[in-house]
């Protein structure tokens, strides 16, 4: 009966441990075209040359139409933009940061 109780019974299941490495398949994009600002004419209009500036944008343009900013509006603008400047370095460098997380740099340890 003794030998009989050690027949029915079963091995235990062996577990088996296996690592794989999956090469990451996330495709990185290009990078976008490159700003192109067409250039942008700018006057300093001040009482002494205003008369001339008019007559000046009306032979150009054929309107008496124009822009104007003050000294303090123009340097907020300077300030937005150089604000806007940080803005995209610093998504450029998120964006390098998380490009060179998906490169492999090392290898996998060599199976034994």
């Amino acid at each position: 009966m003794l030998l009989a109780g050690c027949l029915g019974r079963t091995a235990e299941p062996q577990v088996v441990l296996q690592t794989e490495y999956q090469k990451q398949n996330i495709p990185i994009q290009a990078r976008p075209a490159k700003v192109n600002f067409p250039p942008v004419d700018w006057y300093v209009v001040t009482e002494d040359n205003l008369e001339e500036f008019i007559q000046r944008v009306q032979n150009d343009t054929g309107n008496k139409v124009f822009f104007a900013i003050t000294p303090k509006g123009y340097e907020n603008l300077a300030l937005a933009i150089a604000d806007m400047r940080r803005y995209i370095k610093e998504q450029q460098a998120i964006i390098v940061y998380y490009e060179e997380a998906l490169t492999p740099t090392e290898q996998p340890p060599a199976e034994k």
